[in-house]
């Protein structure tokens, strides 16, 4: 049965106390909101009982920007130009960092009042519930102003300006969320920085807790210090890296992309890995053992849903390549 509490249900949660049932969000896209409105009426939200309820300070272009009010493109705070489209957010079409520079870049204010207007009475409305604010995304932001290609060769090429690009985003986080803190009561924080494809990271681990780590520890940090929890959407495959983003304080992450059909073998490798392991058995896997009974379940259900692959782009798929040989030896860059 359902906690009759929100924000007990979801502490205790986080807790790994057995409550009898699991805390769920989603966010649906302008196309599923409709139906879901069409079947639930003008307030799903309360309708479905969602326990956790999310918001964001505003954007001159909102996530879902409509192209029958804004056109076929919108500009965003940070001058990025992007496409506009009924179904989904569109696609940055134009970085305004064409080149690893930011000397001549001027970064948009945090404290415009425009940005924080209405979440004090938000704030109070969801009282209730589990309240959590988007306070805004890293790499992913960096991606959209240089230009994923751009950024991922900077990596490689133009490292300093990467580190001052992302040190300046982070800034612009931790200035948001004291901000917020100031103003409003809320539960938690929800960071937005997609890392990867469908079937690995956009850059090698070790990039990744060199250049991102750090300031998701300063971002989480500061969260924690002032009582809230650290929610983190990504997409794409983020496995290596979910262990240092427990480390530093994640609570709940929320992921897309995974390829469900690969979960059988994801599961069969990992008993094979943990079989020797006795008495030194990870905690999760002492109270949820991993057996072939458990595996065989898992593949049968699998095999009944649709299989869908989403494909990485050519443009990806060659400035990885280009940055895997200049990263490894050519044995090794082969063999990858």
């Amino acid at each position: 049965m359902r906690p009759a509490d929100d924000k007990q249900w979801i502490r205790a949660t986080l807790r790994h106390e057995d409550t009898g049932s699991v805390p769920y969000q989603f966010m649906p896209s302008p196309v599923a909101l409709e139906k879901i409105i069409s079947h639930y009426g003008p307030d799903p939200a309360n309708r479905i009982r969602l326990p956790m309820r999310m918001n964001s300070p505003k954007s001159i272009k909102p996530l879902y920007a409509d192209p029958r009010q804004y056109g076929p493109t919108a500009v965003d705070e940070f001058s990025v130009v992007w496409t506009t489209s009924p179904i989904d957010r569109g696609s940055p079409l134009g970085p305004p960092l064409r080149e690893p520079d930011l000397s001549t870049y001027r970064f948009p204010p945090v404290d415009l009042n425009y940005r924080f207007e209405d979440l004090a009475a938000w704030c109070r409305k969801e009282q209730s519930h589990f309240r959590i604010i988007w306070v805004g995304d890293l790499w992913e932001r960096a991606t959209f102003m240089r230009g994923m290609e751009d950024l991922l060769m900077d990596v490689i090429l133009n490292r300093a300006f990467v580190r001052g690009l992302l040190r300046v985003l982070a800034d612009r986080i931790l200035e948001t969320m004291t901000i917020l803190f100031d103003r409003f009561e809320f539960e938690g924080i929800a960071v937005s920085d997609d890392y990867g494809s469908q079937r690995s990271l956009a850059i090698s681990p070790e990039d990744w807790r060199d250049l991102i780590k750090p300031l998701l520890a300063e971002i989480y940090g500061l969260a924690k210090s002032n009582g809230k929890v650290v929610f983190h959407h990504t997409c794409g495959h983020v496995v290596p890296v979910i262990r240092d983003m427990i480390d530093i304080g994640l609570d709940i992450l929320q992921k897309s992309n995974f390829n469900i059909h690969a979960m059988p073998e994801f599961l069969d490798r990992l008993q094979k890995a943990t079989r020797l392991l006795e008495g030194n058995m990870p905690g999760y896997l002492r109270t949820h053992p991993i057996t072939s009974e458990r595996i065989a379940d898992i593949e049968n259900r699998v095999q009944k849903l649709s299989y869908r692959l989403i494909a990485d782009s050519l443009d990806f798929q060659l400035v990885r390549t280009k940055l895997i040989g200049g990263q490894k030896t050519a044995m090794d860059a082969v063999a990858y």
